[in-house]
């Protein structure tokens, strides 16, 4: 049975509760503050809704995530990342990034990142716990990705390209600076072929419970300032 949370609680029920059908369907309702949302992630959930639905809270099994040193990168982007056609930020313009992974996509008419979530992830970042990735050509933004930084571990959220290989180039500088700070293992929630293609893998969600046992609470030396 499918458990509906509390306002007044921010307690999630334990994750092998969660559905087999939806895949991960943890809880529902409950709302997006920022003290709900850290609670979520630290739980081993994460909020994932459309427009006239209640608030749904997932953790699949198996869940989708990277660890740095098993990023791959081909000979054809590593090429590309040579030529220096893309500057890459952190933290420049989290506003417009979020909302341009929320803006309609060629393949759907709908999206999941609603002005209520727009909006709780903002508050996130003005407290220093989201952190977006701009790519911008010629000062024009043209790919990026958000998510969150907790411990050791980074939560990524979305991400978005309106060039060729732009959110690529985004995500292999962040894996890039987030090792060199000590992260572990980037979460990437559910599997896509651009992710693979990156080296992301699939775990158990018993074994990524264990990542979060284990390095919530490291401590990790990542700058964000440009």
């Amino acid at each position: 049975m499918l458990t509906w949370l509390k306002r007044d609680s921010l307690t999630f029920p334990a994750l092998d509760r969660a559905l087999q059908e939806p895949n991960g369907l943890l809880a529902a309702g409950g709302d997006l503050t920022p003290e709900r949302l850290v609670q979520a992630y630290r739980h081993g959930c994460f909020p994932w809704y459309q427009d006239g639905q209640p608030i749904l809270w997932w953790s699949p099994d198996p869940r989708t995530v990277l660890a740095p040193a098993r990023l791959h990168v081909s000979r054809s982007l590593a090429k590309w990342m040579r030529q220096g056609r893309y500057q890459v930020s952190f933290d420049t313009d989290f506003a417009a990034v979020i909302a341009a992974c929320a803006a309609p996509r060629d393949y759907t008419n709908g999206t999941w990142i609603t002005d209520p979530m727009r909006m709780a992830y903002c508050e996130l970042h003005a407290r220093g716990i989201a952190h977006s990735v701009e790519v911008r050509q010629d000062g024009e933004l043209v790919g990026g990705l958000y998510g969150l930084a907790m411990g050791q571990l980074f939560f990524g959220e979305s991400m978005f390209s309106r060039a060729d290989n732009a959110s690529k180039v985004g995500f292999v500088t962040l894996v890039r600076h987030l090792e060199a700070a000590g992260f572990v293992l980037i979460d990437c929630q559910m599997q896509t072929d651009h992710l693979q293609s990156l080296g992301a893998h699939a775990i158990s969600r018993r074994e990524f419970a264990g990542y979060l046992a284990r390095y919530l609470d490291q401590p990790n030396t990542a700058t964000w300032v440009c």
